[in-house]
Order: structure tokens, then sequence, then C-alpha cells
């Protein structure tokens, strides 16, 4: 199908597609076309990795607009999100208005009513409902990326409830749902209403197959040699001989320190076939990287991308990934070993794909588990990328015969798995159950029933009455703490209630934080906060390692008088959990405390990346019980406030007022505090040769921080700095000294 024959879209994007070099549809855009997609019906469409998905959601969302209608964009992940508003911030220069949301769950996003096209995560629609967002009832339009992660035991439950009320709310919406190649997609479009697109094609081909002994055998049985020499790894003579015809590779592996480790050995292979030009933008790279933080893992990727290599996984700093994933697709970067994280829609494509690890550790098994055959389709659809690759090619590694069998039959042969809702496990829909009822959707029992049967969970189940089961055990919960009141059929949520909705919190989280500030006899210690925080269901705990257990237990008995609620015998079962949020909170108490970012990474084996999630969550958290104590009427709320705010900044209690100065942070402040400047008022009246001194002679940054902070006469222009400092020159490489790990 010709673009220039589109109809139902607006006159301009015809010439707009033509102009960006797409003049032909590819088929499942054009089977999408005819299914209604640009007249308003709904769609499901499941088609491979890069066969052309944001297309067919532009052509829905730009139709929508051009009726006069409001279209959301849901995506699974924050880097997704800025990813997309950057695709169709093309359309601005039409008269489209785009806007971006991912954070702040107890926003309305009043703003985002004067934009036309919205991308948000799934997580911020669902608070944007709660909140009452007055906009959502505009919405004519709604697209949901990577659909299947309904699938995903912790995504899934807020994707499914989420997209119901949507429904519910605005009757006649247009739901347009992509999705990678699954087992069951007439499932999903019985499930929404829609018309189904189901398609394997894709622009490139893609081999899949399987690298044994000296050869790659492809799944159409063809065979080719590629030889291993003697010392080499088989993922190096992959990478060896992709880079001989011109590619880049990606590889799959089971953990981060295997990751890393990976990409130190395969910047051996790389490293000298770079060209001095390729060398040049990685060292831009690496520096780039090298500021982000000051961290051994930051120097680990450096000096990897100096060489050609990197790793990326969770453990990494927002923008370590962005850095890496940036300098991949320019294909500067001939090789990334990654975890599985880089599969999940991340526009990443390469010309060849290692998926090296197929099994990885799981916890309820106990030990190492194959991955399903859906994610290792979706690793190797990141093989091939269009106009640049003549093909993509996916392989596995089998170290014996039998398994070379077992990957094909597994793997190469075999169709994903089916999607099924997780909707019934008891922690998702205890917070989807007080959502429910507190934002209007049901009022009663036989209501909110009504309401879950039109989830997934209710098309698809076969087990009769089992989430009506669970419900009523979620029920009973939310009663007995206070979160609902019941009264025959009737359901109506209490004042705290609504405000654990609007909050964002899990209902479990939000009882073990009030329990625990009504049981403080006294101020509450900023350590016994961060482990308040640590223990609760929405912060995801450090993992005790060999010998700390004793070392938290010894610290839980020195401090036990500060620790918030009964302490547990250790001979209890939620004993380890409970030393667990200990090792959290303790972690938490060094940032506050301005212990440096690499110390903290070193001495508890984690990322910088693992260090800013933590944060980020435990000032979240700590925000919703300062909100909880004004709730309830308690008196701990300025003690609640100040071990946030020293959370949010790294700081220790002296610097709170400094620090919340835009451009100042942790590390800046502290070094103001040394020269006698301790509050913003001193530092608006302050001597500019102090200022600029402590700031290390930044003069740009120094009139920043002045005119943030008020002072009317903020040049610097003439100023010498006073003491001896050393004058630093450039953009970014005092970059952690300004800004707190939430600003990340």
């Amino acid at each position: 199908m010709n673009v220039s024959a589109l109809s139902g879209v607006p006159e301009w994007l015809p010439d707009h597609l033509q102009a960006e070099g797409i003049e032909e549809l590819y088929p499942p855009q054009a089977a999408a076309v005819d299914a209604g997609v640009t007249e308003g019906e709904s769609l499901v469409a499941s088609v491979p990795t890069a066969s052309g998905k944001t297309l067919v959601a532009e052509l829905a969302m730009c139709a929508s607009v051009a009726r006069g209608g409001k279209a959301l964009y849901i995506v699974p992940l924050r880097a997704l999100a800025g990813e997309k508003r950057a695709e169709f911030e093309a359309f601005e220069e039409y008269g489209l208005s785009v806007g971006v949301s991912t954070g702040n769950y107890e926003s309305d996003g009043e703003w985002l009513a004067t934009c036309d096209i919205i991308v948000a995560t799934s997580e911020k629609v669902d608070s944007l409902v709660r909140n009452d967002a007055p906009w959502i009832d505009d919405l004519s339009c709604v697209v949901s990326d990577e659909v299947h992660l309904v699938d995903d035991g912790h995504r899934g439950p807020t994707l499914e409830v989420t997209l119901a009320k949507l429904r519910q709310r605005n009757q006649g919406l247009q739901v347009v749902a992509l999705s990678a190649t699954i087992g069951n997609p007439e499932i999903l479009a019985e499930w929404l209403d829609a018309e189904l697109v189901d398609s394997t094609w894709r622009p490139i081909d893609l081999k899949k197959g399987v690298h044994y002994g000296q050869a790659i055998h492809l799944e159409d049985g063809e065979q080719h040699e590629l030889g291993v020499r003697d010392g080499e790894k088989p993922t190096a003579a992959i990478v060896r001989d992709t880079l001989a015809d011109g590619g880049s590779t990606l590889v799959f592996v089971n953990s981060r320190r295997n990751a890393e480790a990976a990409a130190r050995r395969l910047a051996d292979t790389v490293e000298g076939e770079l060209t001095d030009e390729e060398r040049e933008r990685l060292a831009t790279v690496a520096a780039e990287i090298r500021d982000v933080s000051d961290t051994e893992t930051s120097e680990d990727l450096a000096s990897a991308v100096e060489r050609g290599a990197a790793f990326h996984h969770a453990g990494l700093a927002s923008d370590h990934r962005t850095l890496v994933e940036d300098a991949f697709r320019e294909r500067a970067l001939k090789v990334v070993s990654a975890t599985p994280t880089l599969a999940a829609g991340v526009n990443t494509p390469s010309r060849r794909v290692v998926v090296r690890d197929w099994r990885r550790y799981d916890g309820e098994a106990g030990g190492m588990k194959p991955l399903s055959t859906l994610e290792v389709h979706q690793m190797c659809g990141r093989a091939g990328r269009p106009g640049l690759d003549p093909y993509g090619e996916a392989l596995l590694l089998a170290n014996s015969h039998d398994e070379l069998d077992e990957l094909f039959d597994r793997y190469i042969w075999t169709e994903p798995e089916p999607v099924r809702s997780k909707l019934a496990a008891e922690p998702a829909l205890r917070t989807h159950l007080l959502a429910t009822v507190a934002s209007g959707f049901a009022s009663s029992r036989s209501g909110l029933l009504e309401f879950l049967d039109r989830t997934l969970y209710a098309t698809q189940t076969d087990e009769s009455g089992r989430l009506e089961r669970v419900a009523d055990d979620m029920l009973d919960y939310l009663v007995v703490n206070d979160f609902l009141e019941r009264d025959g059929e009737d359901l109506q949520a209490t004042s705290l209630g609504h405000t654990v909705s609007r909050l964002y919190l899990d209902p479990m989280s939000a009882a073990e934080i009030v329990d625990g500030l009504r049981a403080a006899d006294d101020r509450p210690s900023a350590l016994g906060l961060y482990h308040l925080a640590s223990r609760t269901p929405d912060m995801y705990e450090l993992y005790l390692r060999s010998g700390d257990s004793e070392e938290y237990t010894m610290l839980a008995h020195e401090r036990e008088t500060e620790l918030l609620g009964s302490v547990p015998s250790e001979f209890e079962d939620r004993w380890e959990d409970w030393l667990s949020a200990l090792k959290t909170a303790r972690m938490l108490e060094d940032w506050a405390s301005e212990l440096d970012e690499g110390e903290i990474t070193d001495r508890y084996g984690i990322g910088p990346g693992d260090l800013r999630g933590k944060v980020d969550t435990a000032e979240w958290l700590l925000s919703a019980a300062e909100r909880l104590a004004g709730e309830l009427g308690l008196e701990w709320a300025p003690a609640v406030r100040e071990a946030r705010t020293r959370v949010q900044h790294g700081i220790q209690s002296e610097l709170i007022d400094l620090a919340g100065v835009r451009g100042v942070g942790r590390k800046r402040a502290r070094r103001l505090f040394e020269t006698g400047i301790e509050t913003r008022a001193d530092l608006r009246n302050a001597d500019k040769p102090v200022v600029l001194g402590a700031l290390r002679g930044r003069r740009k940054t120094a009139e920043n921080v002045l005119d943030n902070v008020g002072r009317a006469d903020s040049s610097m222009e003439g100023v010498e700095p006073s003491g001896s400092v050393t004058v630093e020159s450039g953009g970014s490489s005092d970059r952690e000294d300004q800004s707190s790990l939430g600003e990340f």
C-alpha cells in the first residue's frame, strides 16, 4: 500500500512519511490500515521486532488527533518513554504537541491536558487515573506498547487493570496493542474487542540457529563454517567473524558479573579493528561515562568502551545505559554484552545477536532455569537493522550435540508461549482493588467483581471462582487495616484509603509505615525511618551475602532502640528479611552521611544504578510516610521530612538548607558550608570570591547558583576565587557535585 493512499489521516502525514523515505507500507502496516486502524478501530498487532509497529501506532494516533481527539502512548519503561517522545516530536512542526510523564505518582498531570499525544509508563497512567486527571476523559486513542508484558508478574497487572479502567471510563476508546509474536494473540484481541494482525513478516531476513563446534547450524538446515581458534571462546569467534563483515554484535548473558567480564574479554577481540576516528569517538563517550559517577563500575565501563566494547545491565546509572545505547546504534561500539533488560523494547539492533546463556538463576526454582521461548525470541529479534544490514542472524551456543538438538527443539523450532494474566496474585490484587474502589470504578463487591470481569484474567481463566476468592481475602485485609469500609455489599474507601491510593502505595507498605510510626515513643532517627521504608513491599531490599547475617544481627542489637515496631526473634522466618531491610537502611544512612558513591557501591557490592534506584524509592516512600503522618495526626512528620531530604540529596542535617538550592547538591553544599556559608541567606549575601573559590573557580556554575538563590548581581566577571583552588573548565567534569541522585 502506497502511503499516498492512506485515508483518515491528517493531510500532511503522507508527505511527511515520504520525506522520511517511506513510500510503501510494510505488509503488517497495510494489514493494520485494512483492519481500520486509521478509522478508530481497535487493533492487536502481533508482529516481530523491527517490522514497523511504531508506524502503526503513529497512524492511529495522528488520525485520532485529526478527528479532534487525544492520544496516549503507554510504554513499559522510562527509557522507552524518552525514546518515543523523541520520535513523536517530529509531528510538532505540524502543530501537534507531545508530552511525556513518567514520575511523581501524586500528580494529576494537569499540564498534559494541552498535549495532543502523551507518552507515559503504565504505572504513571495508573496513578493519573487514581488522581482523577480530568483530561483522561478526552482520550480517544490509547496505544499499549509491548502489551505482551501483561504476562510479567511485576508490571503486568498494572497494565491490565489500567487498560480495563480506561476502556470503562472512555466508551468507544480505540485501543492499539503492539506485541511481539506470542502464542495466543487472539486472546488479547478478544479481551480488547479488537481486530487482529498476526504476522511473522520482517523487513530483512532473520536467520536463527546454533553455533556448535566449528560451524553455525541454521534453522533451514544450512551450515557454514565459523571456526574457533585455540584458546578462543565461541562468543569471541562470532564477534571476530561479524567484525570482518562490518557488523556489530549484541551478546546476551545471564548476570551482571558475566556481562562485565564478557565486555572485558571481547574488548581484546575488538580493539585492534577500530579506526582512528572510532577511537576518538569512543574516547569521548568514555569521558562522558566517567562523568556520570565516580565508581568502579563507571571506570570499568569507560575502560571497555575505549576499546570498542561495553556492558549493559540494570546496575548501571540511566545515563550510563543511554550513552552505551547511543554509541552502539551509531556502530562506534562494536559489541555490547547485556543482561536481558536490553531486550525489553529499547531500540538497539545489531547484525548478530548471540544468546550465550539460555539459563539463569531463579530463586523460586532454587537453581538455574531455562529462559522462556518468548524471551529468547525477543532477544533474537534485535538482530538486523533495516537499511544497514543485509540480514540479521541470531545464534545460541551449544556445548554438545545433545544440547544442539535441545536448543533447536526449545527455541528455534518452537513458537513463543501464550501470555497469561498475573492479576490473581495477592500483592497485585490488593493494590488494585483499593484503587478501583477509591477512584470510583466500583462501589460494591458485585461492582468490583463486574469490573474484574473486564480484565484479561477473566477472559482467559478456566479456574472458576479463584479470582473471586482472592478478591474476598484482599477485601478483608483492606477493611481490617482501615483502608476500606464495608456495609453489607457496599464498599467505600476511607480517608486513609484514598490517601494510600493517590500516593500509589501498596496497602501493605502503607500498613507497615503506619504501624511503625505509631509505635515510635520518641522522635524517629534517620536509620529507623530508612529501615521502616526498606521493609515495605515497595522497596527491593539488598541481598544478604555470606557473612552479612552476623554483621547485621550485631547492628540490630546495637541500634535496636532506633528500629520502629517490634523486632522479630532471630528464630522467626521473617528475621532474614528484617536484616536485609537493615542492610538497605544502613546503605541509605551511609549515603545521607555523605559517604562517597564509589565507597558505597564497593561496600555493598552494588552498581550506581542500584544505589540511585534505592535512593529514589526511599525518597518516594518517606514522602508518602510524611503524608500519612499528617493524615493520622502523628507528630513525627518533621522527622520524616528531614530524613527524606537527607536521603534525597545525600547530605547530613546541617546541609539541608543549602543543598535545596538548584545547582548546589551534596559536594558543593559541603564545600560552601566549610567556608562559613551555611544557609541560603548566607549564600545570597556571601562574598563572590568565596563562593567562586568554594565552587572551584567555575564561573558559570557560580552565576547560576547565585541566580537560583535570588541574588540580583550574580555576574562573576572580573572576580577571582579566594583560597587555593584548581580552576575547572569545560561543561561536565563536576557533574556529580551539582546533582542529587534523583535528577539522573
